[in-house]
């Protein structure tokens, strides 16, 4: 078994030579931002971990060393860097060349730009990860609960057809229509969250995981665990702009806070954390259902990031502390 240092060795190599560039190029001002992007990145996405780590549980080893280093360029150049623009040239009506020429002369130019498609960004994050928690509750096979008042009745819930669908369908509707943003763009980029999640639950299931398919479902999981962590990631690069609008400093931050997160995916998955802590991944699934709500709460008031941070930390702790609770 490998050791704990082994799975964080390469990402602790990394940060150091970012941290090294950074401090070299633009300071120690630089260096101290880039340190607290980190941390918060990590800090956050505790529960996307505890999630892509059961997803990762589905692949072959192959695919997993490729979530690790394929998937760390998705993460950092992708995620954090190219989609952000994507989303920004469309709701602009601009080329995205020039959206990201913008992005490298005029930094805070386009860290403007980003703020006034943030409800768009919002609604379709909040959007597919409401889907994620939903599906997982209206589970009707799911035979362990957690908070079991609640879970037991979702399952039972669960024999409705397409349920998780008309709820948030339900729920975009309601906060569009009270929303101070746009209804419209609300509205189209959650559907196109909740029709990303369908594509993508429909591409997974029509794979199994034998014979000549299995390179076909290892790439399936691939795109689905990578657009999960897009989902998740996608508010914190708006919210980056609020520390810095250097380019450089927010992708290297929120970079590093992404590869610790997907080492430690992997770290679980070797321990079998999960089936060790029975109840984590309801406490991750509860804690992205708590982000999802207050990404849609933040399109009617102003939620402060670092609630909605202590509301996944909150029930990843209490899971915890349940699973541990549980095996003595």
């Amino acid at each position: 078994m490998p050791s704990t240092l082994s799975f964080f060795i390469k990402p602790i190599i990394a940060s150091l030579l970012a941290f090294a560039v950074i401090w070299w190029e633009a300071g120690t001002e630089a260096l101290i931002l880039v340190a607290i992007l980190s941390v918060l990145e990590i800090t956050l996405s505790f529960d996307n971990a505890v999630v892509n780590a059961k997803v990762l549980e589905r692949m072959t080893p192959v695919w997993r060393k490729r979530f690790l280093t394929w998937g760390i360029l998705l993460a950092v150049f992708g995620t954090r860097l190219i989609l952000p623009a994507l989303i920004v040239s469309i709701a602009a009506w601009t080329s995205p060349i020039t959206i990201a020429v913008l992005a490298v002369t005029d930094p805070a130019a386009y860290g403007e730009l980003l703020q006034t498609v943030g409800a768009a960004i919002t609604a379709f994050g909040g959007t597919f990860l409401l889907m994620v928690s939903l599906k997982y509750f209206f589970d009707q096979e799911k035979s362990i609960h957690w908070i079991t008042v609640v879970e037991k009745r979702f399952a039972r819930w669960g024999r409705i057809a397409a349920i998780e669908i008309a709820l948030a369908v339900t729920i975009l509707l309601v906060i569009a229509s009270v929303s101070h943003e746009d209804a419209a763009t609300i509205l189209s980029a959650g559907l196109i969250g909740l029709v990303l999640f369908i594509i993508m639950e429909g591409v997974g299931s029509a794979f199994s995981p034998t014979g000549d398919t299995l390179a076909k479902q290892g790439l399936s999981l691939f795109i689905y665990i990578n657009i999960l962590d897009s989902a998740f990631s996608l508010d914190g690069v708006v919210g980056a702009f609020a520390l810095s609008s250097n380019l450089l400093i927010i992708v290297t931050g929120l970079g590093i806070g992404a590869y610790f997160v997907r080492a430690l995916t992997l770290f679980m998955v070797a321990r079998k954390t999960l089936s060790e802590l029975t109840f984590l991944e309801h406490g991750a699934h509860w804690a992205i259902f708590g982000l999802a709500g207050a990404m849609f709460a933040g399109l009617i008031v102003e939620v402060p990031e670092i609630l909605t941070g202590l509301i996944g930390l909150l029930f990843i702790s209490l899971s915890y502390r349940t699973s541990r609770s549980a095996t003595k």
